[in-house]
């Protein structure tokens, strides 16, 4: 909560990260929702946020924090490319990282940024797609999308594209992120840019092609971690 909601930078950072491409009245979708900073700031913006969360105890406290908030609605599930259930490995000490990609898990093991991390809890959690918070919510012109590597297959859940969609990657999971881009592509996303940690900065001055974007994520060294690439269907904001 200190890291997340006490940091008046943070949440002023991804305000002016955001605002370019959402409006008042606007709907998003916040897939991965964790503990709501981001919900919080998009409320500032004046965007009505479907905020879709699977970790029980997060669940609750967006719930607790956002509950009484009508232009929240908080879905305790996680997203996926048809529905059913998953498996979700919670890291107890760090949830930001809990996950339901056993690729993942594995893909830490070991690894000099990772190894640490532990994965400590298991619950079935139920899964719905984009497609389906589309059809019981409506069209969001903004969708969010951090996973922990179920990037690509949630993004396969999704059918056409919406204004402006962001995923998020790791340099430990490369192949997620390249497959996630390529998807991209796919639904007609043209033009992209990315984000490094928490920033809350692009790296390109103006959107870049795909291929641009493919090189780049691939060149990026380990140290880099994470970021989000954004994804518009023109030029970008």
């Amino acid at each position: 909560m200190r890291v997340y909601h006490g940091d008046q930078r943070h949440h002023d950072g991804l305000e002016r990260l955001y605002r370019p491409f959402v409006s008042p009245g606007d709907l998003v979708f916040d897939i991965g929702a964790h503990v709501g900073d981001r919900i919080k700031v998009l409320r500032r913006l004046g965007a009505r946020v479907v905020a879709v969360e699977p970790q029980p105890r997060p669940a609750r406290l967006l719930r607790a924090l956002f509950g009484r908030d009508a232009s929240v609605t908080i879905v305790q599930a996680a997203v996926d490319t048809v529905p059913g259930i998953l498996e979700l490995r919670i890291n107890g000490a760090n949830p930001t990282v809990s996950t339901a990609s056993d690729k993942m898990v594995a893909a830490a093991a070991g690894h000099e940024g990772w190894g640490s991390e532990v994965w400590d809890e298991t619950v079935r959690v139920e899964a719905t797609t984009i497609d389906r918070l589309i059809v019981t919510h409506g069209e969001p012109a903004f969708i969010k999308i951090d996973v922990e590597g179920l990037e690509d297959r949630v993004l396969a859940g999704l059918s056409r594209p919406v204004k402006v969609l962001s995923f998020e990657f790791t340099t430990l999971q490369r192949d997620v992120a390249q497959r996630s881009l390529a998807r991209a592509g796919d639904l007609g996303y043209r033009r992209f840019n990315l984000s490094l940690g928490e920033t809350h900065e692009m790296v390109f001055e103006e959107p870049c092609s795909q291929d641009v974007m493919r090189d780049k994520l691939r060149e990026l060294p380990d140290a880099a971690n994470s970021g989000d690439v954004y994804c518009f269907r023109g030029r970008g904001p």
